[in-house]
């Protein structure tokens, strides 16, 4: 900030010095300014899958508020001002449980409330299938039903917000339906579904899918088959883990230039062990897990992942050095892209939600080094 109380920094996508005046919580007015240092500013980062970080684990029945809160602390901190907390495959108690205290750390918690505008499930109707199924456990998949999603939001007032499936599981069709028509998006994945099984999907109003080339068979045919058609299909937008370790560069690059800028979401799909040191970590699925100093984290001694290990802030770094991108067009795919799905966040533009992260970055660097985020125009996290 400067004197003034002006957040300024340069702009990612033209590189001009910016002073960002906030009144109300919005943006009141950008201006271009002199000399601003070698620090970016741009809105804050919007995570649409978080299963967890650092420790916290969402889906081990263990939730409490306050670990909602203390997770929400860490997005902060690695320059998330939007997550979407992610509930997987699991028997509906657990989901109900785990909705209810998401619900109850929104109502308790100001910043919880303005940062976390809903829950995304994934599950618990995917591919039962070994490979596209992932880590789901396989006792819990079961078909869609339109009764257990209302209990879902009874319990929760209504918090689910995004709902990942597999469209090939019996009754999924009418089931899209019904979720678009409630105001819920519905996205496609852990599938192994037929490309008519795709586009039907697509056409009853599913709008997204999930980290597309994974959560899949290891081999598939050459053509058709579900990710061709996934990347064809303009109704679908697609989110994509760049942590270098999901997706090899070639391939995210390709299906990135397939869906265009305009089609393409980055998402983290941290887990718990997200953020924590190197090591080898016993847990409840994997097994002997193993945390590399790059982020990877897999079942040790295998070829195999065992989740996604590194923050959004790490991701667009990566995105932008596999798929030679520009900063500003890395950026998009991680702010104002995911904001199309939260209600129109992540734009640095007047009017605007002052949700904003200054950061620091050099092209070849393996994430944008955070160094303070404002909610609302409250800084909440300075390095």
């Amino acid at each position: 900030m400067n004197s003034s109380g002006d957040i300024v920094g340069r702009n990612p996508a033209t590189g001009e010095a910016i002073a960002i005046t906030v009144e109300d919580g919005v943006i009141a007015s950008i201006q271009t300014v002199d000399g601003a240092g070698h620090d970016y500013v741009a809105p804050g980062l919007i995570d649409l899958q978080v299963n967890g970080f650092a420790g916290l684990d969402l889906n081990d029945g263990h939730l409490t508020p306050e670990r909602v809160k203390t997770l929400a602390d860490h997005m902060l901190s690695a320059g998330v001002t939007t997550f979407l907390p992610t509930l997987i495959t699991a028997p509906e108690a657990d989901i109900i449980r785990a909705l209810t205290v998401i619900a109850e750390a929104r109502r308790r918690f100001p910043s919880v409330a303005r940062m976390v505008p809903f829950v995304h499930v994934e599950g618990p109707s995917i591919s039962a299938i070994d490979g596209p199924r992932g880590a789901h456990p396989i006792a819990h998949v079961r078909a869609p039903s339109l009764a257990e999603f209302e209990r879902w939001q009874a319990a929760s007032s209504g918090l689910v917000g995004l709902v990942t499936l597999a469209p090939e599981q019996p009754g999924a069709i009418d089931y899209i339906s019904a979720l678009v028509q409630r105001g819920v998006r519905v996205a496609l994945g852990h599938t192994a579904a037929s490309p008519e099984e795709i586009h039907e999907a697509a056409a009853a109003g599913a709008s997204l899918s999930t980290h597309l080339g994974n959560g899949a068979a290891a081999t598939l045919p050459r053509h058709p088959n579900f990710l061709w058609s996934q990347l064809a299909d303009d109704r679908l937008t697609a989110t994509f883990i760049a942590d270098g370790h999901h997706l090899p560069a070639d391939t995210f690059k390709a299906m990135v230039r397939a869906k265009g800028l305009e089609g393409a979401i980055l998402v983290s799909d941290a887990v718990a062990l997200a953020g924590m040191p190197p090591g080898l970590y016993e847990q409840p699925v994997g097994g002997n897990v193993e945390v590399t100093a790059d982020g990877r984290v897999g079942i040790a001694g295998t070829p195999y992942l065992a989740g996604a290990g590194l923050p959004l802030c790490a991701n667009v770094a990566i995105a932008i050095q596999m798929a030679g991108l520009t900063l500003g067009d890395g950026l998009r795919l991680a702010t104002e892209n995911p904001g199309h799905i939260v209600g129109g966040r992540g734009r640095l533009a007047v009017g605007a939600p002052a949700d904003l992260m200054q950061f620091a970055w050099q092209e070849g660097k393996p994430r944008l080094e955070v160094l303070a985020v404002w909610l609302r125009g409250e800084q909440v996290f300075s390095q």
